[in-house]
């Protein structure tokens, strides 16, 4: 499985979970979030995530 399939199944399952199991896995990450460096994308990664979440928006997946 590749890892952006994996983000994508990933994605979904917290889209549809219940509140103790999206806290549950943000207990797993926290310290990471909290204390990782801000990061920068590419205008093309940027591009991607825009159609992305277009395409999110109109249903299609």
């Amino acid at each position: 499985m590749t890892i952006a399939s994996i983000r994508k199944k990933l994605i979904s399952f917290i889209e549809e979970a219940d509140e103790k199991k999206v806290k549950g896995l943000y207990m797993l990450v926290e310290d990471e979030i909290v204390n990782s460096k801000q990061f920068t994308i590419t205008a093309e990664q940027l591009q991607i995530l825009e159609e992305e979440r277009e395409n999110y928006l109109m249903g299609k997946s």
